[in-house]
């Protein structure tokens, strides 16, 4: 694939993978993405994962067509980017690697070596000279990992965005961005907000037509709207209007009010309303729903005089991705001593600029006239705030 008239893409789909980084499920796979810039000197962007080193090396080829690279620069030493860089080195024992100090300490770490020899340490700033091409590089902290940078063709305004606007699959497969895109942040980069707030300031004092991101498509149009998405997200704001409801049911009879409450919101005109069930759907989904819209409802059963496991993970995860500045509103079930909503609260008072709704839902087994008031009182409470 060519992305501009000396930027060649030459990574790899894989779709052998079931769980990326061990729990995110990718049923259409995913990219590894590496790119080669042709000037006077060559520079290959990042490796791949380490299963596909010979692939790559083998599309490095095909485009190098005899040529040898001077540099490999990597942004990103997470293994599915960083795994092939060894293979590389030996492959060509001429060139030099570019990189953070904090990646060759990682390097060392994953290979054994920093390549003291035959590296070249960047930061914020530091431009190479490719020729007529010239890379600077963008310090990009904590997007994900601390050792990550972005680099900057400004001949082409193309920016190399490491993991920065990836997406889940892989790029044999036709899918929406905006959902892949949103799983794959929230899951991997969304507690990272504000180190995104400060990458993006940077970049909007760039020139910027392309984007190359290590996951996912080359974006080359609208631009504007896959920035303005990562604005929205970072900055945890509303991206839909809507109401989320996230609920574990033993028996029934919580599931029960769940689609009691979401038929009263929709009734009411609430413009989006999503229901997902924690202890069968993908919580990964459960969590970019949770983030994607400005209500969050959880509602679950008493278990063991507390959360119901798949409920308490869930939690985990909003916490541990810094879930903030929503509404928040509790459903608790328990036939004879409901205790789950005081244990949801607590938790939930962790997260950041949080509004707990005033109504609140309490069963004691099956739906009753109170319950239903209770769930009618909390619809009609949800529903003013549109």
């Amino acid at each position: 694939m060519r992305i501009a008239d000396d930027i060649f893409y030459v990574g790899v789909n894989d779709h052998q993978l079931d769980l990326f980084e061990g729990q995110y499920i990718v049923p259409n796979g995913m990219a590894y993405n590496s790119y080669v810039i042709m000037d006077e000197k060559i520079a290959v962007m990042d490796s791949v994962d380490v299963h596909f080193g010979e692939e790559w090396i083998a599309n490095l080829a095909a485009v190098l067509d005899g040529r040898a690279p001077d540099y490999l620069v990597v942004q990103h030493m997470e293994p599915d980017h960083g795994g092939s860089v060894s293979a590389f080195m030996d492959a060509y024992p001429k060139a030099t690697v570019v990189a953070s100090v904090g990646a060759f300490n990682m390097m060392r770490n994953y290979f054994g070596t920093g390549y003291e020899d035959r590296r070249i340490v960047v930061k914020e700033g530091f431009t190479l000279s490719l020729g007529s091409k010239e890379l600077t590089f963008v310090a990009a902290p904590l997007v994900h990992w601390p050792e990550v940078m972005f680099t900057y063709d400004a001949t082409d305004k193309v920016l190399f965005s490491a993991d920065a606007f990836g997406k889940f699959g892989a790029l044999d497969v036709e899918e929406d961005w905006d959902c892949e895109a949103r799983r794959y942040y929230f899951g991997i980069v969304g507690k990272f907000g504000a180190n995104v707030q400060k990458v993006l300031a940077k970049a909007a004092k760039l020139d910027i037509q392309t984007i190359c991101p290590l996951h996912g498509p080359v974006l080359s149009e609208d631009l504007g709207h896959y920035l303005g998405l990562y604005q929205t997200w970072s900055a945890y704001e509303v991206e839909t209007p809507g109401v989320v409801i996230a609920y574990t049911s033993v028996y029934g009879h919580t599931k029960a009010a769940v689609e009691l409450l979401a038929q009263r919101l929709e009734e009411k005109g609430c413009p989006r309303v999503v229901v997902t069930d924690l202890a069968r759907d993908d919580q990964a989904e459960a969590l970019e729903d949770a983030f994607r819209h400005g209500h969050l409802v959880l509602a679950t059963t008493t278990y063991n005089g507390g959360i119901y496991p798949a409920m308490h993970s869930f939690i985990s995860h909003l916490l541990d991705h810094a879930f903030q500045r929503r509404t928040v509103a509790l459903m608790e079930n328990g036939s004879w001593m409901p205790a789950a909503a005081k244990g949801m609260r607590a938790l939930m008072e962790q997260c950041k600029d949080i509004e707990f709704a005033e109504s609140a839902v309490t069963l004691k087994g099956a739906l009753d006239d109170d319950a239903r008031a209770q769930i009618d009182a909390l619809a009609e409470e949800l529903a003013a705030r549109f």
